[in-house]
């Protein structure tokens, strides 16, 4: 993937990008109770700027995942009001949401270039339509010639850039990002993360990340959003002001270890607020 990819035209129908700065989404005071009872976020609200790359940091079980099922329309809020800027903007508005899963969940049966058609073909494209821009999704994340590969043919790496060409084929204002390489090698993780930060400076994608990974928020993020232990709220956001393109230089730079320091006793002092009202 490089830098100066250029994004595919916009599928007829699309959701249209949302000016830097103006918000995408915002969350008000969004609490989720499942129907087992659990709560999983209390009065959670944050919102997300047209071109920014927000992390949502905390520990397991904090509602990080639920976020971002919340934004994608997946599951409903219980209390609280999810916002949308711009017509057509959001999961009921057409085109407006990517999302990838920590699990690629690629159809085994299928080719790459099949499983990154298939978006396309459900929004209605034909099907040389549809096989001509997956064809150029899997040239933006570097996989041109694997397009006739099955999934078991590929490594893991190269099944997450499958499901992130599948979720950057209907060009989405929006990405939902959700721990996509948390199951990858170090030497892995680092490059799909020099990849991913190439891809959204190119497109000018809102993305919403979500990690354990204090280091991996550092690195990849604009703001990062720090919750606190179950129910999720908001503890605090940090603004990561170092500049792009971030490289191997940033990663091991003295602003990248203070940052990095900033982050992890701001996770800390959150953990640390389990079960306080």
């Amino acid at each position: 993937m490089s830098a100066s990819d250029r994004p595919a035209a916009p599928v007829p129908g699309a959701a249209a990008p949302v000016p830097a700065n103006e918000p995408v989404v915002a969350l008000a005071g969004v609490t989720k109770r499942f129907a087992n009872g659990t709560l999983a976020l209390d009065q959670f609200s944050v919102a997300v700027r047209g071109g920014e790359f927000v992390t949502l940091l905390g520990p397991s079980g904090c509602g990080k995942s639920t976020v971002l099922r919340l934004i994608s329309g997946l599951v409903e809020p219980s209390a609280g009001a999810i916002s949308w800027s711009g017509t057509g903007q959001g999961p009921r508005g057409g085109r407006g949401v990517g999302f990838v899963f920590q699990e690629p969940t690629l159809m085994p049966w299928a080719t790459a270039l099949r499983n990154v058609m298939l978006p396309l073909e459900l929004f209605g494209l034909d099907r040389a339509a549809a096989a001509k821009r997956a064809a150029a999704a899997l040239e933006r994340v570097g996989l041109a010639a694997f397009c006739d590969a099955y999934p078991r043919e590929l490594s893991g790496g190269m099944r997450m850039r499958v499901s992130i060409a599948r979720a950057l084929v209907t060009d989405p204002p929006l990405m939902l990002m959700d721990e996509p390489f948390a199951a990858l090698d170090e030497i892995a993780r680092f490059k799909l993360n020099d990849d991913l930060l190439a891809l959204w400076r190119a497109g000018r994608h809102t993305v919403v990340f979500v990690t354990h990974s204090v280091f991996e928020s550092v690195y990849l993020s604009s703001r990062i959003v720090v919750m606190s232990a179950r129910p999720g709220r908001v503890a605090t956001e940090i603004a990561i002001d170092a500049p792009y393109p971030r490289d191997e230089n940033f990663r091991t730079s003295a602003e990248y270890a203070g940052f990095c320091r900033i982050v992890s006793q701001a996770l800390s002092r959150a953990i640390g607020e389990e079960g306080k009202p």
